[in-house]
Parts: structure tokens; C-alpha cells; sequence
């Protein structure tokens, strides 16, 4: 079955020739020893999957341009790296069903013991990345189901709701919203920035009908953009929001 590191190798291989300067190609290689000054960053994980994987770099990377002229290198792996976590970790759902989430993330000076390594060749140069696995099944996802412990459907619920599960619904999601002058709107055009009524660090929704059925926070998969669940609303609720569909 796929692992957390195998995800995030197919997501950081993916990203790195997008979002660097030359598109360079990142592949596994053998373990050589790091020149002082290397950097790393570390996740720690909580969910189904649970503790912490750290990446530490070459230091000629905080030297070389990839991430764009007069860009802070050294902060800007560090972005990078935790969207690829991020994404890791929804590709690791979207393909095992693991949840897992990044709960820390944080700058490390370098580790000592490593699991994979990695070169990332750029032109004539190629920059060594070392990672260090140490993620492992938490105890509640490593323990056997327990039919007892299933939760079921409300008893409120109507007795054929069964023959409804396999009906597709199309879901959206709400990134925040405004109201506007019809004037405005007739105004607009390419380059108009409109200001939603939401900060950029709060859920977004996701909505079926006219319902939330749940919020989370944005992440990439494979490219593409996916949703993070962190919170549900109760199944009863979950339910009503098909009923304008009917």
C-alpha cells in the first residue's frame, strides 16, 4: 500500500519542476555527506498516520536563484516544502483513505539518520535532499474495527434513505463572499480585485444545495486543488441538503 513518503516523492517531483526556476528534475539518489550549512524542515503529522518527517537540503540552495530573483530562499523552501507535506497528505487520503494532517511544521538545523536521498539537478549543478521517515500508524488506526463502535444511520431518517446514497450530488466550494451594486458589478472588469468578506487563514465551506456539510482549509492534489476536512456537519444536517434536490 502507498506509504506518506511515497506520496510525497510523486507530489515534490511534480512541484519542484513547477514551481523552480528551470524545471528541474528531482530523482532518488545515493547518500553523500552534506557540506556545513545544510537546512532542513520537519512536519509533524497527526491523524492516522502520525509523527515526523523531516527534509533537509543542500546548503547551495539557500545560494541559488530556483525559487526567483531577490526571493528569501531559506523561507521560501520552507513554504514549499510544507505545501508539498500538505499535499502529500491529501494525495495519501485521495488514494488509501489515511487521513492524516500537517499539525507542525517547523525549521530544523539537520538529522543525524536518514531513510531516502534525493538529487535535484538544475543545469550543470545538483543539490542533494535528504529525508528522514518517521511516520508510523497511530494506535486508534492501527486497531481492528469495531462493528459496535460504527455509527449509524439517525433513526429519524427515513427507512429507504438507503436507495439514495448512490445518488451524485454536485458539491462547490465557497472560498467567502460580498454583495454588490448592480452598477459594480456592470463595471467590472479584467484585473478588479473584489474583496471577499473572509481572511485567507479561515475554512472555506463546502456546499451541497444550499447547505454546508462540512469546512476545511485548501490543499493541492496532483496539481489540482482539493479540501481538507476539519470539521462535518451532523449527519441529520448532511441529509437536508438534498432535499432541495428532490
Amino acid at each position: 500500500m502507498k506509504t506518506f513518503l511515497d506520496c510525497w516523492i510523486e507530489v515534490a517531483t511534480a512541484l519542484f519542476s513547477q514551481a523552480l526556476a528551470g524545471e528541474p528534475q528531482f530523482a532518488a539518489s545515493e547518500l553523500k555527506p552534506f557540506a556545513a550549512g545544510s537546512f532542513g524542515f520537519a512536519a509533524t503529522l497527526g491523524g492516522e498516520i502520525e509523527g515526523r518527517f523531516s527534509v533537509v537540503l543542500d546548503a547551495g540552495l539557500a545560494e541559488s536563484p530556483l525559487l526567483g530573483e531577490g526571493v528569501d530562499q531559506n523561507s521560501g523552501w520552507g513554504e514549499l516544502l510544507r505545501e508539498v507535506a500538505e499535499a502529500a497528505a491529501g494525495e495519501l487520503l485521495a488514494t488509501t483513505g489515511k487521513r492524516c494532517r500537517v499539525e507542525k511544521f517547523e525549521r530544523i538545523p539537520g538529522e543525524s539518520e536518514v531513510s531516502r536521498a534525493f538529487q535535484l539537478n538544475s543545469g550543470e549543478h545538483a543539490f542533494a535532499i535528504l529525508v528522514r521517515d518517521q511516520l508510523r500508524a497511530s494506535e486508534a488506526a492501527a486497531a481492528p474495527p469495531n462493528p459496535e463502535g460504527t455509527q449509524a444511520m439517525p433513526a429519524s431518517a427515513n427507512a429507504g434513505v438507503e436507495l439514495l446514497l448512490d445518488v451524485e450530488l454536485e458539491a462547490s466550494l465557497r472560498f467567502g463572499c460580498r454583495e454588490l451594486p448592480l452598477g459594480e458589478i456592470l463595471d467590472l472588469g479584467p484585473g478588479d480585485v473584489v474583496q471577499l468578506d473572509r481572511h485567507v487563514a479561515d475554512p472555506v465551506d463546502l456546499i451541497v444545495g444550499d447547505k454546508i456539510v462540512a469546512r476545511g482549509e485548501v490543499v493541492l492534489v496532483n496539481g489540482n486543488f482539493g479540501l481538507r476536512v476539519t470539521e462535518v456537519a451532523t449527519p441529520r444536517k448532511r441529509l437536508e441538503s438534498i432535499r432541495c434536490l428532490f
